[in-house]
């Protein structure tokens, strides 16, 4: 049966990760997967991480299924850490939610629960966006459109071509948002356009999708929660995919949440009866160790404030990186400004120069990154910077 498929091309960051392994080059460096790493290049398990695992060893007594939902109290502190703990869609009980495998599972459910709509939705997303946004939504049978978000020539969000083009959207179409840190930008959306993304979701009657997969990146875990408390305290209906992979470090335990907030309570069941039944039909079962992690640290005080300090040590640490990067540019006479830089947030940020510079950088000097010239922050440390911003500027 097999032997009739076609060849597909290989994965273009997967690809570039087998690259350089094969790299030979003592000196080479790695700023294309997206996985956090420290000064010494690890992605460690964090302290809070750790010690909640010493808990969980101790009190768990079975591997038996936990139930199709996921485990509650993990959803229970994620909507609260989403939606803030006094927010009025929890009170009214208008939120349904699962525990899902990942960010990426939390975006097919959701995906697949539109799909199941009388009238297949058109999902619009921003130009660029996460790569693996198109297969995960449009392989559910969604018809996918894009709209303008990133200026490279002015490295920086083109937010009136992004709203003139979402004034074509209406009531059915759907509107993915990166809740902060946009990937692969790192250029987020300032509370004021929240404000005005807001006002025309009204004016519109769009449905936001809003992906949060670096809360607590960008200025903060309630400075990154600003847009999504907005549009869901204010809309019918907002829908969010949720990861614990970046801000947990759970990245192979594929913890991650999928939420609905519906128009009232009875729909609610509805829609949470609905979304059980598509999980059911993916994977049958939720996996539990990342989520039951998560649920301790959210419920105990002392973890928790752990676990908010080593969120902001990470953050203020790409912050420090992104300035140093700029720094060492600027000393090595490069002639483009790269200022843009300590304006973007998060894990990644657009170089905005061209695939064949890339392809120079990575050909001479060992320097890995994906031909859009998206890189990966927290790869960059103090060992390599001087070394990355040489590489950089002969290229330019």
């Amino acid at each position: 049966m097999f032997e009739v498929l076609p060849q597909l091309a290989p994965d273009p960051i997967l690809g570039l990760s087998a690259s350089f392994r094969e790299d030979t080059n003592s000196a080479k460096i790695d700023l294309g997967v997206g996985v956090y790493k420290d000064e010494q290049g690890n992605t460690p398990i964090m302290s809070s991480v750790a010690k909640a695992q010493t808990i969980l060893l101790e009190r768990e007594t079975s591997k038996t299924y936990i139930t199709p939902q996921g485990h509650q109290g993990y959803i229970d502190g994620m909507l609260q850490l989403l939606l803030g703990n006094n927010s009025g869609v929890l009170l009214a009980d208008r939120v349904a939610a699962v525990q899902a495998p990942g960010g990426c599972g939390a975006l097919r459910i959701l995906a697949e629960l539109l799909a199941r709509c009388p009238e297949k939705a058109k999902v619009w997303v921003s130009d660029p966006t996460w790569a693996n946004h198109i297969p995960l939504i449009g392989s559910a049978g969604l018809e996918i459109e894009t709209y303008p978000y990133f200026d490279k020539a002015a490295a920086g969000i083109n937010f009136d071509a992004m709203m003139e083009t979402l004034k074509k959207t209406g009531k059915g179409d759907v509107v993915l948002l990166h809740g902060c840190c946009h990937n692969p930008t790192g250029a987020d959306l300032t509370n004021a356009q929240w404000d005005e993304i807001l006002t025309l979701a009204q004016e519109r009657g769009f449905l936001p999708f809003i992906d949060v997969a670096y809360l607590g990146f960008g200025d903060g875990l309630d400075e990154d929660a600003y847009g999504i408390r907005l549009l869901a305290e204010n809309l019918p209906e907002v829908i969010i995919a949720a990861s614990c992979s970046k801000n947990f470090g759970l990245y192979r335990e594929r913890t991650g949440l999928a939420a609905i907030i519906t128009a009232d309570s009875k729909t609610r069941k509805i829609v949470q009866g609905q979304i059980q039944s598509v999980a059911r039909g993916i994977y049958s079962m939720p996996p539990s160790w990342g989520a039951a992690l998560v649920d301790i640290i959210l419920a105990d005080n002392a973890l928790k404030s752990e676990w908010v300090s080593e969120v902001n040590e990470m953050r203020n640490r790409m912050q420090t990186l992104r300035t140093m990067l700029v720094d060492r540019l600027e000393k090595n006479g490069a002639d483009k400004d790269f200022s843009f830089l300590n304006t973007q947030k998060g894990m990644f940020s657009f170089l905005c120069i061209s695939p064949e510079q890339v392809r120079e950088v990575r050909a001479k000097h060992s320097v890995y990154f994906v031909d859009s010239s998206r890189v990966n922050v927290a790869g960059i440390n103090k060992n390599n910077v001087d070394a990355l911003a040489k590489a950089l500027v002969s290229v330019l």
